[in-house]
């Protein structure tokens, strides 16, 4: 299996241990989390070309893709700010 770019803890390298600390202690964020990582790995399929898809699908998933991680971004932004 190839490897699926754009997981939450490439884009936040940082924060892995935020992350985890959310997706367990959080049910919003694990259902954000979980969706991310479905829509993400829909445009790897689609990129990959091993599912096919219109030109507008792929950008509505990229763009689902972007608002979530806006939400998780600023999940992570407010646990630090807690945290501190």
């Amino acid at each position: 299996m190839s490897h699926t770019p754009h997981e939450l803890t490439a884009e936040f390298p940082q924060d892995a241990e935020i992350l985890h600390k959310l997706k367990t202690g959080n049910a919003h964020f694990a259902t954000l989390s979980d969706r991310y990582h479905e829509v993400n790995n829909e445009i790897h399929r689609i990129e990959v070309e091993a599912e096919a898809a219109s030109d507008d699908r792929a950008e509505e998933l990229k763009k689902q893709r972007l608002a979530l991680l806006d939400e998780i971004g600023a999940m992570i932004t407010a646990e630090k700010s807690s945290a501190a």
